[in-house]
């Protein structure tokens, strides 16, 4: 449910970013409230990726400002920053270390009970149990003894570990098979649950039950609202939806 309060989480106010030739974004505006799904929509190069750097601090816009709970970005620790969001991104980076340490990359101080119960949530116990030396498994480089759907629930118990407030997903099953996409959304559910999350959304599917959908277009904020007043609306969202689900 949309908890939205006074000061939201995160307020956009202005934000325009060049990447040399290319306008990434151009006077964006939003605020997203306390507890709220928001999904940002939009053809590749729409500007939705570059909000997510911008929201980690990875770069300053040319113009605007970006609040997190009130404070300008350019007034914390970018480190701080960070320690207040998980990410879970589209292919996640494992290490050429045991399945531990991949897990505790979400919070190097967590202990195996912790481990364990973060697993749980992701829906990796199963699995983790069943590797021939639990936790202390090596996972190969690039956790190839893992599949597609082990590796992003691995990235999802690693968000649970961070325990942090802002949940970034971008898209955590666009690569999936159907059973490894179900145990994965079935897991992220989970996560979101309490947490202030953003979803760059490829698959429209989804996204159906965010609580406010954001579609970009160009760098610019086009239209926002449900799956179905959008849907009914006639603009860019329903012709994106009419594509996808009609196919």
């Amino acid at each position: 449910m949309n908890t939205q309060t006074e000061i939201p989480m995160i307020s956009l106010r202005g934000i325009s970013k060049r990447f040399g030739a290319v306008q990434a974004l151009q006077g964006v505006d939003l605020d997203v409230g306390r507890g709220e799904v928001v999904a940002l929509v939009g053809d590749n190069g729409a500007g939705k990726s570059t909000l997510f750097q911008l929201a980690q601090r990875f770069y300053d816009p040319e113009s605007g400002v970006i609040r997190v709970d009130g404070v300008a970005l350019t007034s914390a620790d970018p480190a701080e920053i960070r320690e207040r969001m998980a990410y879970v991104p589209q292919e996640t980076v494992l290490f050429a270390s045991s399945a531990r340490d991949n897990l505790r990359y979400g919070n190097w101080l967590a202990n195996d009970d912790e481990i364990w119960a973060a697993a749980a949530q992701a829906n990796a116990e199963t699995f983790l149990r069943a590797l021939p030396q639990g936790l202390d498994t090596y996972l190969g480089e690039g956790g190839a003894r893992l599949s597609g759907g082990q590796r992003q629930r691995i990235a999802i118990a690693r968000a649970v570990l961070r325990k942090a407030p802002i949940l970034l997903l971008d898209e955590a099953t666009s690569a999936l098979d159907a059973e490894s996409e179900k145990l994965v959304q079935d897991a992220l559910e989970h996560l979101m649950k309490d947490r202030t999350t953003i979803v760059i959304a490829h698959r429209l599917a989804t996204v159906r039950s965010a609580d406010r959908i954001i579609v970009m277009d160009q760098g610019k904020i086009v239209e926002e609202g449900t799956h179905a007043t959008l849907s009914a609306a006639g603009g860019l969202y329903a012709r994106l939806a009419s594509l996808q689900f009609d196919a």
